[in-house]
């Protein structure tokens, strides 16, 4: 009997996360549970996400990572949940109203008000009264009569040897018992708690021993925000000026809010001893329980910044990696420098370095001449068909002096976004991948790289290091790096890997790979040569049953025995293609990329428990385009040739720019200098704009029109919306 109880309340613990999961993300509790019990077996998300569609009723991949986000909260919460009663129960403590309101516990600080009074802590003022005989004098005291003089009262309990000397220290002690019962009052916790949810402002003042200068953070002293809409960039700048010393905030509520919810549940009378209960219960409010919700607020405030920084940051991220790749092209490509120089190197169409120069085409040393020569002859003998110049520092500059060599319309120039290629240089990987190459022309080597395939690329580098967010530095770290590597893991199955070509540190993306399973895929590809099947991946150390299955459909061989391997048709449903194509006297190959053959395929006709209309619809759409790349065409951006510099720049210019990084508060465009321009959130359209993310994404096209110019601190202020009406 007891196996039965243990397993019939293992079902529903079980069930209640899946309830609890389902209603976090307001979808049925069916379909959390499959996609629930999916993850559990090893399933990724990418693979879940395309080929377990039916089982999901067709989440996305955004939507899996935050059920798989809310399933480990939820499941952390019932893990303390369970702690708790037990170390309750151990205690002897454990009372079955008590157990009912742990069970029913529905968030982490409700579970800690429960468990608040039998927590094991250090010796509180309470409890050295209790310690000293008081807590009978406590219990006169909340009785709240009106004949009770509280001096009178305590002043039996004088006791020296228990350091009470007189009736006041009797009675300070009595009222640091009630201060403290009332602190630890679940109720009257929780009610403070809306309150403090409800009604607190953040207010900020520049910290104490600053004068009153707090620096680069002084637009933010003396501001009062309602701590529930404060938005995530401030909240997260006003934290870092706190961390400088720079700022003081404080969050809460008006105090006599909280202090007359708490004097509704307690103060029952009038007289002395009611004034005593009320001093205890103000005392209570302002030393107990204030600190103790502000730090909670103030966690919250910081996670919800964090959480919704790091959306922004996602958003920006996958935007970059999914920028059309220029494909297999010769390219020469240059880091910009003024005082070191400009570093070259020459890539073949595969993207490896041909030859390597640097040019001073600058001040402090400036030879254009000789500059000049050099491009053009390496140009000129690697038959180069595109020019990548980095966006950073000289940027703008060399850019500018190569586009005035007068090169045919055929050799494009094109400024490329360099953000973290200096990090690559001198990383391990960049040792190991360009070890005969100086550090300086490394750099130059990514630049070049990131146009030809800005996928490949940039997976070489840290996300957080690409510089696409908004006070990355300043969100939890772990939170971060897990959203982000989520995304390129999204954005590399999303658009399909080479097998024979893909580094390591692209197939480390790859669903149900790893960076070591990665290094076994190339050793294996060296040893043995390329991979002529998807079968053959089997043959890796390290690959087994379950990572075949999650990485096959991602991975793609041109040229291969099967033509479906350099599809995204995943080899599991080989056989039912094979079916589909004999319904119309076809093979397989003949329906690759022939969308009349294919639509001639009556797909509900191939319906089965296993495989839905959702699944045939996906094989269908991918026969007909096979291997399909979603990051669409690249193109090259213009900019303005009457803006060089910054001095060039004029207000009511209208300008051509490309969008580098969206934020909270607006867009960063670059309108060709070293600058970028900042269109403000209010400035983006000519309707409202909740999300700057809803209109704009990073690598658009944009008409811009300049409408501020800030010569000191170097700042330009754009309009989207004023461009297009004017």
């Amino acid at each position: 009997m007891g196996e039965v109880r243990e397993v019939s309340q293992s079902v529903h613990h079980t069930w209640r996360i899946h309830e609890l999961v389902g209603a976090a993300l307001g979808i049925p509790v069916r379909q959390a549970a499959a996609c629930i019990d999916l993850l559990d077996s090893g399933a990724t998300i990418p693979f879940i996400a395309r080929y377990r569609k039916e089982a999901t009723g067709s989440l996305d991949d955004a939507v899996i990572f935050s059920l798989a986000t809310h399933l480990e909260r939820i499941r952390k919460l019932e893990e303390r949940r369970d702690v708790i009663l037990t170390k309750i129960s151990e205690a002897g403590h454990l009372t079955p109203e008590l157990e009912q309101n742990i069970l029913h516990a529905g968030t982490l600080a409700e579970l800690e008000d429960l468990y608040l009074p039998y927590k094991p802590r250090r010796k509180t003022r309470a409890d050295r009264a209790r310690e000293q005989g008081l807590q009978p004098l406590a219990d006169i005291l909340l009785s709240q009569h009106t004949r009770i003089d509280p001096l009178v009262e305590a002043a039996r309990f004088i006791n020296p040897d228990l350091e009470v000397p007189t009736a006041q220290a009797a009675l300070s002690g009595a009222e640091d018992i009630i201060a403290g019962e009332v602190s630890e009052n679940p109720e009257v916790r929780q009610k403070v708690r809306e309150v403090y949810h409800k009604s607190s402002r953040l207010d900020v003042s520049a910290a104490r021993g600053t004068g009153g200068d707090a620096g680069k953070w002084r637009e933010y002293v003396g501001t009062s925000e309602s701590a529930g809409s404060i938005p995530s960039h401030r909240i997260l700048a006003i934290f870092r000026g706190e961390e400088e010393g720079l700022l003081s905030a404080k969050i809460g509520p008006e105090p006599k809010a909280g202090i007359n919810l708490i004097a509704e549940k307690y103060l029952s009378g009038s007289g002395p001893a009611t004034e005593c209960v009320k001093d205890a219960l103000t005392d209570g409010y302002h030393r107990l329980i204030a600190p103790s919700l502000e730090r909670e607020l103030r966690n919250e405030l910081k996670e919800r910044a964090d959480e919704e920084a790091a959306r922004v940051f996602a958003s920006n991220l996958r935007a970059l990696l999914r920028s059309p790749p220029l494909g297999s092209k010769r390219v020469l490509a240059i880091d910009p420098g003024f005082r070191t120089g400009c570093k070259i190197v020459v890539l073949n169409a595969e993207g490896l370095p041909l030859e390597t120069a640097t040019i001073f085409p600058h001040d402090p040393r400036p030879d254009p001449s000789g500059s000049s020569k050099i491009i053009r002859d390496l140009v000129s003998r690697h038959q180069v068909q595109v020019i990548a110049v980095g966006d950073g520092t000289a940027g703008r500059e060399t850019w500018q002096f190569i586009r005035n060599l007068g090169f045919s319309e055929e050799i494009a120039v094109v400024s490329v976004y360099e953000q973290g290629a200096s990090i690559y240089s001198a990383s391990e990987l960049g040792r190991a991948e360009l070890p005969e190459m100086d550090v300086t022309m490394r750099g130059a080597v990514s630049i070049g790289r990131r146009l030809q395939d800005p996928l490949a690329e940039m997976v070489k580098i840290e996300p957080r290091s690409i510089g696409v967010g908004q006070y990355q530095h300043d969100i939890d770290p772990d939170m971060l790096k897990a959203r982000l590597e989520e995304v390129v893991k999204s954005v590399v199955n999303e658009v399909g890997i080479d097998l024979n070509s893909a580094s390591p540190s692209l197939l480390s993306y790859v669903s149900g790979l790893n960076l070591r399973l990665a290094n076994e895929i190339v050793k294996h590809r060296e040893k043995n040569g390329p991979f002529t099947s998807r079968e053959k991946l089997r043959l890796v150390k390290g690959i087994g049953e379950k990572t075949y299955e999650q990485a096959a459909g991602f991975l793609r061989i041109r040229d291969g025995d099967n033509p479906l391997d350099n599809t995204g048709v995943h080899p599991e449903r080989y056989t039912l293609v094979e079916e589909m194509a004999s319904s119309i006297s076809a093979r397989p190959v003949d329906l690759i990329g022939n969308e009349s053959l294919v639509r001639q395929i009556n797909p509900e006709s191939f319906v089965s428990e296993t495989c839905g209309i959702p699944t045939l619809h996906d094989i269908c759409e991918e026969l007909i385009r096979p291997g399909r790349d979603p990051r669409g065409i690249f193109e090259s951006p213009v900019y303005a040739d009457q803006v060089s510099t910054f001095d060039d720049l004029k207000e009511g210019m209208m300008l051509d720019g490309v969008v580098t990084n969206v934020t909270k508060f607006g867009a960063f465009v670059n309108i060709g200098l070293s600058e970028s321009g900042l269109v403000h959130i209010s400035e983006l359209a000519d309707h409202y704009v909740q999300d700057p993310a809803d209109v704009v994404t990073i690598h658009q096209r944009v008409r811009v029109k300049v409408i501020g110019i800030d010569g000191q601190r170097r700042r330009i202020s754009l309009s989207i919306k004023q461009a297009g009406s004017g």
